[in-house]
């Protein structure tokens, strides 16, 4: 497999998409600023941002401007919205096939 399957972007998405579906952020909870995740993840701001776009795209997180960046109430938005239920589904298959791709690159090494 490709090494360089996962973006850097999508890495944060997994991540905090994870972390939110697991329950280990829950709805209100601010996210660090885009310059602490940077700094975190190694990453340009410019990278932060995207990763934060597809989060909100998919319906788990929101902004507000000069305020920061919260985590949605997923449980009601997934409920009304069928399209952002399927952004979050599409969102796990793409860390579903990332995870699979970095086991398939453990086992050949």
């Amino acid at each position: 497999m490709n090494t360089e399957a996962v973006q850097p972007y999508q890495r944060i998405v997994q991540d905090y998409s994870a972390k939110i579906r697991l329950g280990r952020l829950t709805a209100g909870t601010k996210l660090p600023s885009t310059r602490e995740l940077a700094q975190e993840y190694g990453v340009a701001a410019g990278t932060v941002q995207r990763a934060l776009a597809e989060l909100r795209n998919a319906g788990l997180i929101y902004s507000h401007q000069g305020r920061g960046v919260y985590v949605s109430d997923t449980k009601s938005d997934a409920s009304l919205d069928p399209d952002a239920r399927l952004r979050a589904l599409e969102s796990q298959v793409a860390e579903l096939s990332a995870r699979l791709d970095r086991i398939e690159q453990g086992c050949d090494d």
